[in-house]
């Protein structure tokens, strides 16, 4: 039997983006703050996703070497590194989260039967390459508060309480959402971007946080005035906001995943959708319960 085994390592490093070929005024457009000089550093975070067969000892791989193989070709020489000089393919792209991953898993591939790496700059930043040329995903995480109520407008208050409970009550309840956007899309040989992250950054605001945050959905929101606003039907309706503009910045929208507490969270998988217009298709999001 397959399974998958999950190895976590971290490092501290440092980087700059800055191409030499630019002025200091286009790098200074092109990348903003991450420009300036030395350049600024982070705390990473690295998840190594490894198949293989159960053996009869009940491993997939013995954890110890896997621990002194990441070490041996990936910690040691990026911890406290600056990282546009520690290897040479920094040299020719520079180490964006989502170029370091893919490095990442060029270094580890001779030596480990990896199937996915994840690297997280920090906690609300971080990138996915499963080993697809230079194809990678970079998911941003971000927040709302808002308040909402469970109820179907064709349906009685005795009705909705039946199908919705506690969530049914008049004056509605509120909730600190948390978003998590995942955007798919090819790694610029150069530059290391699947997307420009402040421009990305920029369009979950426009579009997401600032008409959100701090409203009652079923009011403030017009969509929601005939749609209940589910865990569900938020992260479609969220879903279907961003993928025009986020074509529109060369990369393609693959999950918006929404976490409404700790207990409930839903994910829409967005290549399947139908439209962007608010038309459910076929694919149906799928809701994870704790």
């Amino acid at each position: 039997m397959q399974c998958i085994v999950n190895r976590r390592a971290q490092f501290s490093a440092s980087h700059r983006y800055w191409l030499p070929e630019l002025s200091e005024a286009e790098n200074q457009e092109k990348f903003g703050a991450c420009a300036k000089f030395p350049g600024h550093g982070h705390n990473y975070v690295l998840y190594v996703s490894l198949v293989g067969e159960l053996d009869e000892y009940g491993m997939v791989l013995n954890l110890s070497d896997v621990k002194h193989v990441i070490k041996k070709e990936v910690t040691s020489q990026l911890d406290y590194s600056y990282l546009n000089d520690v290897w040479s393919e920094f040299q020719q792209t520079l180490p964006t989260t989502e170029n370091i991953a893919r490095v990442i898993w060029h270094k580890l591939k001779p030596h480990l039967p990896v199937v996915r790496i994840q690297l997280f700059e920090h906690p609300q930043l971080w990138a996915d390459y499963t080993g697809n040329d230079m194809e990678g995903f970079l998911t941003v995480g971000t927040h709302f508060s808002a308040a909402h109520r469970l109820a179907h407008p064709r349906l009685s208050d005795a009705e909705n309480a039946n199908i919705y409970g506690k969530c049914a009550r008049p004056h509605g309840h509120g909730h600190n959402y948390h978003l998590e956007v995942t955007v798919k899309g090819e790694i610029d040989q150069r530059t290391g971007m699947l997307v420009d992250l402040g421009a990305l950054q920029q369009v979950i605001d426009d579009y997401v946080v600032e008409p959100f945050d701090h409203t009652f959905l079923n009011k403030d929101i017009p969509f929601f005035a005939e749609v209940v606003p589910t865990a569900e039907n938020i992260a479609l309706y969220i879903s279907n906001l961003l993928r025009s503009p986020i074509q529109q910045l060369g990369a393609s929208l693959y999950k918006v995943k929404l976490i409404e507490s700790p207990n409930n969270s839903c994910e829409i998988y967005c290549e399947n959708l139908a439209d962007g217009n608010g038309n459910r298709s076929t694919s149906q999001p799928v809701l994870t319960t704790v």
